[in-house]
């Protein structure tokens, strides 16, 4: 690894709605500086940065006196374009999973860096609202990173009676899931894990 390049790369996303900045660390140690104006989502993102051992800095505004919904899906949208820019898919695991529980809660999350976006989203939120966040608008993150990072991305909360513990257990196996999955596996060095031999 020492002599590979590194695994980083920054984007920024302007629109009439929103301006975000984004830069990652995919072999960082977990550290996150963010501005979002969404508390919540702060709280959210600390937990892919953690688990993930991935280094966040993430800026942004948005036209967050209509809602969130703009804020929060330009969010996703730029840390997938990020990734992808970042990772060089030769050599990596490609598959990652993780089940990760928090008291009654507990989620799956499973990846695969397979150049093809797609989303399955199995989340029944106990309640609308996290405080004054809509839950709903966690969907959106992850359609906007799976349709720029292209993975295949499937979330399934098992069981769970607190959408606070909902959903942080999916951003908790998010994190770690995408860890396993863009790690180097020494047995295939230099090889595209696919049998196409490109994703």
């Amino acid at each position: 690894m020492s002599a590979a390049a590194p695994r980083q790369a920054s984007v920024e996303r302007k629109t009439k709605e929103t301006q975000i900045a984004m830069a990652v660390n995919l072999d960082g140690s977990g550290k996150l500086e963010v501005e979002t104006g969404l508390p919540f989502l702060d709280h959210m993102l600390d937990q892919v940065a953690r688990h993930g051992l991935i280094d966040l800095s993430i800026k942004a505004s948005g036209d967050l006196e209509i809602d969130a919904h703009h804020t929060v899906e330009d969010i996703g949208i730029t840390l997938g374009q990020a990734i992808a820019k970042a990772l060089d898919k030769t050599g990596i695991r490609r598959y990652g999973h993780a089940y990760v529980p928090l008291d009654e809660a507990l989620s799956r999350v499973v990846i695969d860096f397979s150049g093809r976006p797609g989303l399955e989203f199995h989340v029944p939120f106990t309640r609308g609202r996290v405080g004054d966040f809509d839950v709903d608008l966690f969907h959106e993150f992850f359609q906007g990173f799976v349709n720029h990072a292209l993975v295949t991305l499937h979330v399934d909360n098992i069981r769970g009676k607190n959408a606070h513990h909902q959903i942080e257990t999916v951003f908790k196996a998010f994190g770690r899931a995408l860890r396993m999955a863009m790690e180097l596996d020494p047995r295939q060095a230099g090889v595209v894990p696919s049998t196409k031999g490109s994703l």
